[in-house]
């Protein structure tokens, strides 16, 4: 009675069964893979935050299918500050944009199915990096939208490989997804790169859906904002942020596109967009009347994000600068590693949970090239994180 739009079947993977079984046990799990920042320490949601969910105006509903004007406002307002480098780490060049230029939704899953709505009819295609997170499928499934990517090679750094993304492309082709920083490579275009994308959606005709929901994580030392394609003028763009990555406040569910372009092809994709959110309303009034409050506690959060990713990346560079067969590969930003893993007998992940009660992710879960890589996970607690990473190293 269902449709092929869902899956064939839902049993679980390997690893997930194997997990699912060791928790019915009773069995402590060292989880590398943890990137909810509510369980690991890190929530962005104090009493002051929560306070400003209590205002007398969420009582009221007055729904405006683009966000409530004091919620576009305010990430109007960050994205001034941001550019500013107000209580920000220092930037320059990033656009100003427009609160009338901003779509809220609850999240950027929603983001990117309003998006497909918007932008592909049944049948047409996106185009979407390779490796990336498992993500795009689905929710393009769900759309009747196919999906077709184009590669990140590694060679000393994640680079774009353009002969696949020309290659890719074809008349049925209606977006070309970036995800800056990527997840789970923490990989961003360089502006060569970057130029050469825009050129050929413009040539084309192709939109761009820029995801840069961890670009205020760059990896220390660094401490400059990541690349941003926030009021690109020459191709119709969509920028993806949200409070999830940005505040540590996923339960809050809010989130926001921003929307720039050639005016009249802006002004088209808006008002299609205020049409779509207009069907859904999905972002509560409490969420939206707090949402000044709530983006102004980022500063707080971000501190101490950066702290943890110090500390945890200079675990794994330890961790590679040591005889165990072990490479961090190179990233700028974002919450997640790629670790380049020594040769073992089996599947290096489903052997760690097995053995050691540590879980990663497979680098396979990311459709990664590479058979002897791994994905872990930034935010873990450290005492988890070095228990985590000694344990690997028993495997080689």
């Amino acid at each position: 009675m269902t449709t092929r739009r869902l899956p064939s079947e839902f049993t679980p993977n390997e690893i997930t069964a194997l997990l699912e079984e060791k928790h019915r046990a009773g069995e402590t799990i060292l989880d590398l893979t943890e990137t909810n920042p509510t369980k690991a320490g890190l929530g962005g949601a104090g009493p002051a935050e929560l306070q400003a969910l209590a205002d007398p105006r969420g009582s009221v509903y007055e729904p405006c299918p683009k966000g409530a004007p004091v919620a576009r406002e305010a990430v109007a307002k960050f994205y001034e500050e941001r550019a500013r480098g107000a209580g920000a780490p220092k930037t320059r060049g990033v656009p100003r944009i427009a609160s009338d230029d901003l779509v809220l939704v609850a999240s950027t899953s929603e983001a990117y199915a309003h998006l497909l709505r918007l932008l592909c009819e049944p049948g047409q295609e996106i185009l979407v990096p390779r490796p990336s997170y498992p993500l795009f499928e689905p929710l393009a499934a769900l759309e009747g939208v196919r999906v077709e990517h184009y590669r990140l090679a590694y060679h000393d750094r994640w680079q774009l490989d353009l002969d696949s993304l020309e290659g890719a492309l074809s008349k049925c082709t209606r977006a070309v997804v970036l995800v800056q920083p990527n997840n789970p490579t923490g990989s961003c275009f360089s502006a060569e790169e970057t130029e050469e994308v825009v050129a050929l959606c413009v040539n084309r005709g192709i939109a761009i859906i820029s995801d840069e929901v961890f670009g205020d994580f760059p990896w220390p030392p660094s401490t400059s904002l990541l690349p941003t394609m926030l009021g690109e003028r020459r191709a119709l763009t969509f920028v993806l942020g949200g409070l999830s990555k940005l505040c540590g406040m996923p339960q809050m569910k809010v989130a926001w596109i921003a929307v720039s372009g050639p005016e009249r092809a802006k002004q088209e994709a808006l008002s299609g967009l205020e049409w779509i959110a207009d069907l859904f309303l999905s972002v509560s009034t409490p969420v939206q009347v707090a949402l000044p409050a709530l983006l102004q506690s980022r500063h707080r959060f971000q501190a101490a994000v950066r702290g943890r990713l110090e500390t945890n990346l200079s675990r794994l560079h330890a961790l590679g600068n040591g005889n165990h067969g072990f490479r961090v590969l190179r990233g700028e930003g974002g919450w997640s590693a790629v670790l380049e893993t020594p040769p073992v007998a089996g599947d290096l992940a489903l052997e760690a949970l097995r053995k050691h009660n540590v879980l990663v992710h497979p680098g396979h879960f990311y459709d990664m090239a590479q058979d002897d890589s791994v994905v872990v996970s930034l935010l873990p607690e450290p005492g988890i994180f070095e228990k985590g990473v000694a344990c690997l190293t028993r495997l080689t």
